[in-house]
């Protein structure tokens, strides 16, 4: 679950980088792509089971823990399936920048996320 949870507090993150209702919906179809795309391990954490819950706290909060979130992904892969790893990141990468390019093209906002995102998953 860690791995999409991670996953989907990137998407998120992006997302809420620069809010809309209208682009919400967008966004999320465009993550939903991206995820559904996947394949192997990293298509089997991220498509079976129910949606992950993120916290509720701050949004600096919510940031914090999930960047340390796709850290610990990235380790739980390096360790237990370290052929994976780079299928993760490209995975979670494509589905930030789909739903950063979704809704008028890509904001400021979402580009320094993006990078935060990449960073943690370095």
């Amino acid at each position: 679950m860690a791995l999409k949870t991670a996953a989907f507090g990137a998407v998120y993150l992006v997302s809420n980088a620069d809010p809309g209702v209208v682009s919400l919906f967008r966004e999320s179809f465009a993550a939903s792509n991206a995820i559904a795309g996947s394949t192997g391990l990293v298509r089997d954490a991220l498509t079976d089971g129910p949606l992950p819950t993120l916290p509720r706290d701050s949004s600096a909060e919510v940031t914090r823990t999930v960047l340390a979130g796709l850290r610990e992904a990235v380790a739980i892969l390096r360790e237990r399936a370290p052929d994976e790893v780079e299928n993760y990141r490209s995975v979670v990468l494509a589905a930030v920048d789909e739903v950063a390019k979704a809704s008028r093209g890509v904001h400021p906002r979402e580009a320094e996320m993006i990078d935060r995102v990449r960073n943690s998953l370095a």
